[in-house]
């Protein structure tokens, strides 16, 4: 398929239940509603990005992105991104990074990130070589703006007397999502950019550099449930983007008979996802001011083919 699939606005979006199904494979998917190149994202219009703009009540500005060698070492085997500073001339110097991985830190997943199996990306593309369908210079060309919701499922818990370990590898539910928005007395409107905190980077920080360094970060973290009801929620909502403070998004390790839920929001739903912000200055502001929405802003990197960003997000109080 081309990147030329009709866009159709939210309020005429069939719900999950009514999408048509990817045969052999037995998931719904969105190929043909949203724009092939943008996603979700197709569902931030002009007119929500204005409405967004209100949100800025007080000026304040928090940026939500780990420092670019905070997490060392890298999770999963990426490698430790090179900083050199060179002299280019008697009063002048420049920065060189080698080996940066831009999922190495706070980052964005495109529509290149994930492919469902022999089906394809985003829109069914079949391979890669073109470098201009689905690439993250896409998203970059109007950045990502709208209104954010923050849903700070590790105070919710907590408040609820049952905390959340970060890395326990506990599924969180639609259902606990919901209950997380009614407490906070949010609601989740189209085109939301849904920031969820699972209280992962302040569990970090709270480690030792060598429990840092173990294994078992990478392979047990608290996230979404991977189900369809985890996947149905996001699209019902008509979610813009969804971000998050843990590795994945989703719960890991997670469980084999349910599937990946990567699988099922980015190529099949073309869902924006972001993960490993750092929502912990923002969510205690949020609850100081009673207030969780605010005007989210990110301006990937303009990479022609590019499969990944740094997140480069910051929120607007």
């Amino acid at each position: 398929m081309t990147a030329s699939a009709p866009v159709v606005t939210a309020h005429e979006l069939p719900t999950y239940d009514e999408l048509p199904v990817v045969p052999g494979l037995g998931l719904p998917h969105a190929w043909d509603l949203l724009d092939h190149d943008r996603g979700s994202l197709s569902l931030i219009d002009d007119e929500r990005r204005l409405s967004a703009a209100s949100q800025v009540q007080r000026g304040e500005s928090i940026g939500l992105n780990l420092p670019l060698d905070e997490l060392d070492p890298p999770l999963f085997g990426r490698a430790r991104i090179r900083h050199t500073v060179i002299d280019v001339g008697r009063n002048t110097h420049e920065d060189v990074l080698d080996g940066f991985n831009p999922q190495a830190g706070s980052q964005w997943d495109g529509l290149r990130h994930v492919r469902a199996r022999e089906h394809g990306y985003f829109g069914g593309l079949a391979d890669l070589r073109d470098p201009a369908p689905l690439g993250i210079q896409h998203w970059a060309a109007t950045g990502i703006v709208g209104r954010g919701v923050l849903l700070d499922v590790s105070r919710w818990a907590a408040e609820g007397g049952r905390p959340l370990d970060a890395f326990a590898g506990t599924e969180v539910t639609a259902s606990d999502l919901d209950a997380c928005a009614a407490a906070q007395g949010v609601r989740v409107e189209p085109g939301d950019v849904v920031c969820l905190r699972f209280g992962w980077t302040t569990a970090y920080r709270a480690l030792e550099p060598a429990a840092r360094a173990g294994s078992a970060l990478g392979a047990a973290f608290s996230g979404l449930r991977a189900d369809d009801a985890t996947a149905q929620w996001v699209w019902d909502h008509r979610i813009g983007a969804l971000c998050a403070d843990n590795p994945a998004l989703e719960c890991a390790p997670g469980d084999p008979a349910i599937g990946s839920l990567h699988r099922r929001l980015i190529p099949l739903l073309g869902t924006a996802v972001a993960e490993l912000l750092d929502l912990d200055r923002l969510a205690h502001r949020c609850a100081e001011l009673g207030r969780w929405t605010f005007l989210f802003v990110a301006v990937p990197l303009p990479l022609t083919g590019g499969v990944s960003s740094p997140s480069n997000a910051l929120a607007l109080l």
